[in-house]
């Protein structure tokens, strides 16, 4: 696998100059909505050329300004950028906004509209294989989540459960209620929000101690240590990877922080209405894992105990609270 223009390293961690000064010169015109074929020409004009040696084409320079490395940052499970402890090519605001300008975010041209989903990150899992679920829409355009099966290019899970979006969040918004309306664990509310957010900061002073152990890492082989590539490459995706899944942990707990703390007379009424980000914050502080497992029968819309099982979140120095939650 070739490395990425702009960098010494496949971890991304070392910049090179004569590269970088082409990626902030292109993204520069690309802000100011030149066409990647007419970047391409001037970056080879100029005499930049791939990691392979090859000339610029719109579609490999489209591939160099959206990868989130040039900008210090790297894709969490649920897809979202979060910051990945790298050098930084380009300001972040940048390279947000050369993304927003990609076709598929432009809402005259993309096939359909991003829809909310109450389920996000790590969160779901599959009841067979324990791989993250994700957002996948059916053919017709109704929200679901899936297994994502392995490809020769992506790692998966097994690809045998899909679950409507919708009967699933009525689901989880139902028993979520249910566990809010009880006197003795709604008293809790503050209490827990404060638990799961001091829990969110302890990973991501986890996440930093990795990356500082990363640098540490990289310097140390930079200068001639006697680690062998092999050896390196390995300490050093270990370490990535400790990093991403710490830093995607600590972004689903501190959804806890919207959750709304003092008495919500209608429940009801104010699940129908609020906000999905508080939304969100309820599943995270009542729930750790939900695992969804195939239907009963191909196009059943039956969603029960059965289908999805719940790991309650248990919360310190209530017992009482959380041994009546259902299951």
């Amino acid at each position: 696998m070739p490395r990425l223009f702009g960098f010494e390293d496949m971890a991304h961690r070392r910049v090179r100059e004569s590269e970088a000064e082409g990626i902030r010169a292109a993204a520069s015109r690309r802000l100011l909505e030149q066409s990647y074929e007419a970047m391409s020409d001037w970056m080879n004009a100029e005499g930049y050329r791939t990691t392979l040696g090859n000339l610029f084409t719109g579609p490999a320079l489209a591939m160099v300004l959206d990868h989130p490395s040039i900008a210090g940052l790297m894709e969490g499970e649920d897809g979202n950028l979060v910051d990945s402890g790298g050098p930084r090519i380009i300001p972040v605001e940048d390279f947000k906004a050369i993304r927003a300008m990609r076709p598929s975010s432009n809402p005259d041209t993309r096939r359909a509209p991003d829809r909310e989903y109450l389920l996000t990150g790590s969160q779901g899992i599959c009841g067979l294989c324990g791989h993250a679920l994700t957002t996948s829409p059916s053919n017709a355009g109704t929200r679901g989540h899936r297994c994502p099966p392995s490809t020769a290019r992506r790692h998966g899970g097994c690809g045998k459960v899909r679950i409507n979006a919708d009967l699933l969040e009525a689901y989880l918004g139902e028993h979520v209620l249910a566990e809010l309306a009880k006197p003795e664990v709604a008293a809790l509310i503050g209490q827990a929000r404060d638990e799961v957010l001091a829990q969110a900061e302890e990973l991501r002073k986890e996440a930093a101690d990795a990356r500082r152990r990363q640098e540490e890492l990289v310097e140390s082989y930079a200068q001639g240590s006697e680690l062998s590539h092999k050896a390196f490459t390995a300490a050093d995706k270990k370490l990535t990877d400790l990093i991403r899944g710490k830093t995607t942990q600590a972004l689903l707990l501190e959804q806890a922080k919207h959750v709304p703390v003092g008495d919500i007379p209608d429940l009801v009424r104010w699940w129908n209405h609020a906000p999905m980000a508080a939304k969100r914050g309820v599943l995270v502080l009542f729930l750790e894992q939900i695992a969804v497992y195939p239907a009963a029968s191909r196009g059943s819309r039956t969603v029960d105990a059965d289908r999805v099982a719940l790991t309650w979140r248990q919360w310190d120095g209530s017992p009482g609270a959380t041994d009546q939650r259902s299951a």
